[in-house]
């Protein structure tokens, strides 16, 4: 079967470069295509941009996000009727699981003990998509799955945006008077850190937060308490002794859908573009990196860079000055990796022309995935 897909791939980035659709690879052979590829992606290696960045490749199930919130996941007629399968990191109950959920409405969520377990699944095709958290408004950005984004060949085929609302939750009967210790993950409880130094408790980290409500129900703890969601409450028999305790409401968090191949969204639907690339030496490089976008009009959403982990510095040579005489030393800074999100679609001309623009000044160069942007509000979780 991955074979069988990678011949479509394969011929499908074909006929984009002979009908000149794909500029960004203009002028390249099909065997050289056909090699970028085939090649795995490894951090010791060039990243590697997309070959198949317009033409995108639709998987057998046919079956794409919700791009509005929530609709019935779609199915292309003819497609036999099967389970959807989707993999997030925590059990039952744990946020990742209600994005999912909200991602894809008829899916059988798969739990994973690791987000590398997430990303395997999804290779070894033992699911058909995985659901991972990339950033959120309080805590920032998870930054171990945009390195899973580098070390794994998986696309970015939707988003979701989950509004995170922390309940304490106990055992039946249990008082917030009663409670000693308040389990839940350590962002979590960093997320509660004022409402948690009132109540004056001892924290005590966990894998997840679901998990610490499962714990809690196993052992019959009637002197602790989980931070958590509601639904994980009602799925472990424990009440909520209070319900959005997170210090700022404005608790988000952005979730990424990766699937196997990429799926080309919906002609006229909001979509966005995420890459990531390492830039040459010289004065200036990011500032005309970064003008590749702006002058053609296209909005960036994001910008973060984070060091080069396989070769995190670069050796220079010093010029003398007049001053001191330092000829022959060297001295080492820090090469990065610059992840960029900006609307708009790699079937869109323009787009195609700004990372064409990009590669000329970079030493590296990756397309994560072009995919529908969260549409409305971020889904509630209460």
């Amino acid at each position: 079967m991955a074979n069988r897909l990678l011949g479509l791939a394969d011929r499908a980035v074909a006929r984009d470069v002979l009908e000149h659709k794909c500029t960004v690879f203009r002028g390249k052979s099909i065997q050289q295509i056909s090699t970028k590829l085939h090649n795995k992606i490894h951090p010791q290696r060039r990243l590697q941009l997309s070959t198949t960045c317009v033409q995108s490749i639709r998987e057998d199930d046919g079956r794409s996000f919700n791009f509005i919130p929530y609709a019935t996941v779609d199915r292309v007629a003819g497609v036999p009727s099967q389970v959807f399968r989707v993999a997030y990191q925590g059990v039952p109950g744990a946020y990742s699981e209600m994005a999912a959920m909200a991602a894809y409405s008829e899916c059988e969520p798969v739990p994973c003990a690791q987000f590398e377990d997430c990303f395997s699944a999804v290779e070894q095709w033992n699911v058909d998509r995985a659901i991972v958290p990339v950033e959120n408004t309080l805590g920032g950005s998870i930054h171990r799955n945009y390195d899973l984004l580098l070390r794994h060949r998986l696309h970015i085929v939707g988003e979701v945006q989950v509004a995170v609302d922390h309940c304490l939750l106990a055992l039946p009967g249990v008082k917030k008077s009663d409670i000693s210790r308040v389990l839940s993950h350590p962002q979590a409880l960093a997320q509660c850190e004022d409402y948690l130094t009132g109540m004056g408790v001892v924290r005590e980290a966990v894998a997840d937060t679901a998990k610490a409500a499962a714990d809690i129900a196993e052992n019959q703890q009637l002197d602790r308490a989980a931070l958590a969601s509601s639904r994980a409450g009602s799925l472990y028999g424990l009440e909520v002794v209070e319900g959005g305790v997170q210090d700022e409401q404005n608790n988000i968090t952005r979730f990424i859908a990766l699937s196997r191949s990429p799926i080309a969204p919906p002609k006229d639907f909001p979509t966005k573009t995420s890459i990531v690339f390492a830039l040459s030496e010289g004065p200036g490089v990011l500032f005309k990196a970064l003008a590749c976008f702006s002058l053609r009009g296209i909005d960036l959403t994001k910008i973060e860079s984070r060091p080069m982990k396989w070769k995190p510095l670069r050796q220079e040579s010093i010029i003398p000055s007049n001053t001191m005489d330092l000829e022959g030393c060297e001295w080492s800074r820090f090469q990065y990796l610059f992840y960029v999100d900006f609307i708009g679609s790699m079937a869109e001309e323009n787009c195609q022309n700004a990372l064409r623009n990009l590669e000329e000044m970079t030493t590296s160069l990756k397309l994560l995935g072009t995919y529908p942007r969260h549409i409305g509000e971020a889904v509630s979780t209460l």
